[in-house]
């Protein structure tokens, strides 16, 4: 079984859950976001949202696949690109932390450590570009028939990946997750590894080792 994981750009955007793909929740104030679901394209909004992050920010979410097949997601930015960070009675996120908003497996691959992978994903990203900290917004009581809850993960996702709370709530708590701690020596050495055993051709992997010997010199 082979794992990935890629950036969302606007091409792996279309490999988002059908539902995810049209969803604004977080893109778009609560006003904007109930406008662009009644009379508009949340479609188009999600893909201009996405497409302005990119340009202004950069990296803005990560998809794992399990053998070729899109299995999770997780996608963050600054709380200023988030408008609906504001509208939780736990805000503002903190100055120095980018705001995980959404994150989500497939439930045919949940169990398989994906969650923790892709978080894994976004504090290496986050962590080369200067950003001490993820936060986000957990619930602590998944409703299926409250909308918020398909758009936010389940404050137990979030402490199992090392996040601790930091505003505590009896529904909508905020947690925190430092970087500096966020990777595991393991996880580093593993994530090198990778990158090096990715940059040597298969022909550079398996051509034998010639021994060195020693040559006299011609004035002997």
């Amino acid at each position: 079984m082979s794992r990935r994981l890629v950036n969302l750009t606007l091409d792996t955007l279309e490999d988002l859950p059908r539902p995810c793909r049209q969803c604004v929740y977080w893109e778009l104030d609560p006003v904007s976001a109930e406008r662009a679901c009644a009379t508009g394209d949340p479609g188009l909004e999600k893909e201009a949202w996405v497409s302005q992050t990119l340009l202004e920010w950069g990296s803005c979410g990560k998809l794992a696949y399990v053998d070729g097949m899109p299995a999770g997601f997780v996608m963050y930015a600054p709380p200023a690109y988030v408008p609906r960070s504001m509208a939780f009675p736990t805000s503002p996120v903190s100055a120095d932390a980018a705001l995980l908003t959404t994150a989500r497996v497939v439930p045919a691959f949940a169990g398989g450590g994906l969650g923790r992978m892709l978080v894994q994903g976004v504090a290496r990203d986050l962590t080369k570009r200067g950003v001490k900290a993820i936060e986000a917004f957990g619930d602590a009581k998944p409703d299926e028939t409250d909308e918020s809850s398909a758009c936010l993960a389940p404050v137990d996702f979030y402490l199992s990946v090392g996040f601790k709370t930091v505003r505590p709530h009896p529904r909508y708590p905020r947690l925190r997750l430092e970087l500096r701690t966020a990777l595991s020596w393991k996880s580093d050495v593993e994530y090198a590894l990778e990158k090096l055993l990715g940059s040597m051709s298969p022909e550079t992997l398996l051509r034998p080792v010639r021994p060195v010997t020693a040559t006299r010199s011609a004035d002997n």
